[in-house]
């Protein structure tokens, strides 16, 4: 696994930020760290790029102790962040100029084109770039220099649609080519590029999934039934979100099975005249899990 995190918890003071974190990201794989604000999405990504230590436990990149990250494997490591720093009184072009000796395998045929596709201006001070001109920035230093791991901090977070669409499609283009770690509250805009995912709920892994595993997995259940529908007093605990309106049941299948969903539904209300499954968004997998979680702490 090109990054793995062991039982990491992080203390900030009396607060938890990280309680037992482990999850690894597969070579090659676009792997999202999805949860609300305040999850321990940013403390993550903190702690594996070594500005800040874990409290307790392990991590490791590249094969790499965190605590023990060189600039060796940190000339591997592309970096972009809602909130990074760059010195803002230097141009574009300059910046690029500073950072291109630090990379043996910087690609200035890349370089030109990031700028020319991002519509970068070479000659402008980077304190005079929008907020969305300065994550373009950030993206144009992370890549020329094809790392093998990209970390993308919120890199959506308050841009308007076409510079997200514009970010995401470069970064789709480039997929192929690293692993990609990504944190994000913007689901929708993640969701073709991501191939895992791992859900954070205060500082815990709720728990990680290949998306396709996961998309498979959950379904919404639509049932029509010959009388008005009523929800069952016991339902089984795979199934969430259950509503009757009329002689339409709904539900989230969080284990389908075409194969035996006729007779597991029948099993529990009885009759049945049509059901049909629609999938569900990345989107929506979040808040149907995040609210389930939130009901059940509200219960113990």
């Amino acid at each position: 696994m090109i990054v793995h995190a062991d039982n990491v918890f992080k203390k900030f003071g009396r607060f938890d930020a990280l309680r037992g974190l482990s999850f690894s990201v597969p070579e090659g794989s676009a792997f999202a760290l999805i949860g609300a604000n305040g999850a321990g999405k940013t403390t993550t990504i903190k702690v594996l790029m070594n500005i800040i230590a874990p409290t307790t436990g392990d991590a490791t990149v590249l094969g790499v102790n965190t605590r023990a990250v060189s600039p060796k494997e940190l000339a591997q490591i592309g970096y972009v962040s809602e909130n990074q720093h760059m010195p803002g009184r230097m141009t574009v072009s300059a910046y690029l100029d500073y950072l291109r000796p630090f990379y043996a395998s910087w690609d200035r045929a890349l370089e030109a084109d990031l700028l020319g596709q991002l519509r970068l201006p070479p000659e402008r001070r980077i304190k005079d770039l929008s907020h969305g001109m300065r994550l373009k920035m950030a993206l144009a230093c992370a890549l020329p220099f094809r790392p093998k791991l990209l970390v993308l901090d919120e890199p959506f977070s308050g841009l308007d649609p076409l510079v997200r669409d514009e970010l995401l499609e470069r970064l789709m283009r480039h997929a192929g080519e690293m692993t990609i770690l990504i944190s994000s509250h913007e689901l929708a805009e993640i969701e073709l590029l991501t191939t895992h995912v791992a859900f954070l709920d205060g500082g815990r892994l709720l728990f990680q999934e290949a998306m396709s595993d996961l998309t498979a997995r959950l379904r919404k259940v639509l049932v029509t039934l010959d009388a008005a529908a009523h929800a069952p007093a016991q339902t089984p605990k795979e199934w969430l979100e259950v509503r009757a309106v009329g002689n339409l049941l709904s539900f989230v299948d969080t284990r389908f099975s075409e194969q035996d969903l006729t007779a597991r539904v029948a099993a529990v209300v009885g009759k049945v005249r049509h059901i049909t499954t629609e999938p569900i968004a990345l989107r929506s997998i979040y808040t149907t899990l995040a609210r389930a979680v939130r009901d059940e702490s509200a219960r113990t």
